[in-house]
Order: structure tokens, then C-alpha cells, then sequence
């Protein structure tokens, strides 16, 4: 764990993250934002593009909760996604799919055009609900 804790304080010294005092408010508004997206995300009526786009984000919230948990920010939705392998102990072929995804999503928010496929949304979906098992279980430890 005290290895886990000296990454992420060595990516505050670097400026990639900011130390915060976790507020509970901010934690539980981020799961229940992933909670609400999830449902769409994992909607076959859905477009594909609107699903890809939701599970992007949802995955993004429960990182963003777990980091946020332990008492960092970041701005950067890569390096979110990066530090799982810390806050949530997630293997680097896990979080390598959703930071492919945020490839992919920056690649359509900015060309405007998506290259996914339903392969690395059905990956992305099932990462996303393996960090928000794992937020869950994070939470439900510290109360």
C-alpha cells in the first residue's frame, strides 16, 4: 500500500494530481452520476455512439471517485484512468481499456469521427463495471 500511496504522491510533485480532502458529497455524486449513465450505457435501443460516449463517462465517474477517495484530483482524464492500478489495485490491461477508449472518444470529439467497435464497448462496459464494483466495495469499507 505505502508504494501505491508514493506514486500518486510522486504524480502531486509532478503536478499530475492534486492532494483534496475526500468529501463524502463530491464521492457519492460521482457514483450516482456513473449509476444513472450506466443504465443508457448498457442500452442496445441506444445508438452505439451515445452508448460508447455514456460508458466512457461512467467509467470515468467511479475512477474519478476512487481517486477522489483517497484524496487526489486530477484534470487529466488519462491520468484518471492510469491511476487504478493505485487507488483500485486494477491490472494495466484493465485501465490500458479505457485509456484506448479515451483515445478513441478524443479522436470523435475533435475529428468527428468514432472508430470503435462493439467489441471495445462491450470491454469498456465490462471495466467500467469492474471499478464500479470496486468504488462500491471502497466506500461501503470505510463507513
Amino acid at each position: 500500500m505505502a508504494d501505491k500511496i508514493a506514486a500518486l504522491e510522486n504524480l502531486v510533485k509532478t503536478g499530475g494530481l492534486k492532494t483534496e480532502v475526500p468529501a463524502q458529497a463530491d464521492i457519492n455524486g460521482l457514483i450516482a452520476l456513473g449509476e444513472r449513465r450506466f443504465k443508457d450505457a448498457k442500452n442496445q435501443d441506444n445508438a452505439f455512439e451515445s452508448r460508447f460516449d455514456l460508458a466512457y463517462n461512467v467509467a470515468h465517474a467511479f475512477s474519478l471517485a476512487a481517486l477522489r477517495w483517497h484524496g487526489y484530483r486530477s484534470e487529466n482524464r488519462y491520468l484518471v484512468f492510469q491511476t487504478l492500478a493505485h487507488t483500485l489495485n486494477l491490472p494495466a490491461a484493465k485501465w490500458r481499456v479505457l485509456a484506448k477508449a479515451h483515445d478513441i472518444r478524443n479522436t470523435a470529439e475533435y475529428e468527428g469521427h468514432l472508430e470503435a467497435d462493439e467489441q471495445l464497448l462491450a470491454d469498456l462496459i465490462a471495466v467500467a463495471e469492474e471499478v464500479r464494483a470496486a468504488v462500491i466495495n471502497l466506500t461501503n469499507v470505510a463507513k
